[in-house]
């Protein structure tokens, strides 16, 4: 079941996202994340704006991920390509999963599916398995975004629009 984290599940989404980054780094991707990113404010920010979902079965939180109905600071300028639909959309950020459930971000999209067809989502060059993943879901690559919000760092953007 995917619903909103609470604040009293900070340890077990953190574990999450570490054995998320740990799986970056032995898939080729050990930058994107590096060792500490979502850093515990970002995750308590998402979390006090109910903006933060977690995958829960069995009483055990399995997967983490950021979902908004907002336009991206990230996402105004895109080069190498253009965006699908200037529509207001959602977006999905710091997908991460413990590895045990197969499919989570098709889980993951179905979700947002169901508050909007539109969906943006964006990862790193090297992280050629949510490369893989994301395309898989029916999303189209449209360009390249920078992280003018953090570091200014390029990352693969790409657009879904549902009917």
């Amino acid at each position: 079941m995917i619903r909103q984290a609470d604040i009293q599940e900070l340890a077990a989404i953190e574990a999450v996202y570490a054995h998320a980054r740990k799986f970056m780094e032995e898939t080729g991707n050990p930058n994107q994340w590096g060792k500490h990113h979502p850093p515990r404010e970002t995750l308590e920010s998402a979390i006090g704006a109910r903006k933060l979902y977690v995958l829960e079965e069995d009483g055990q939180i399995h997967g983490s991920f950021y979902f908004a109905l907002e336009a991206e600071p990230n996402y105004q300028k895109i080069d190498d390509g253009a965006w699908l639909s200037d529509a207001p959309y959602g977006v999905i950020h710091m997908v991460a999963s413990d590895g045990t459930v197969h499919g989570f971000l098709q889980k993951v999209v179905a979700f947002c599916d169901k508050t909007t067809k539109h969906l943006r989502i964006d990862t790193h060059e090297d992280n050629k398995v949510m490369q893989h993943v994301i395309l898989k879901n029916g999303f189209t690559r449209c360009g390249i975004i920078y992280l003018v919000t953090e570091n200014g760092d390029p990352r693969i953007a790409y657009e879904k629009l549902g009917a």
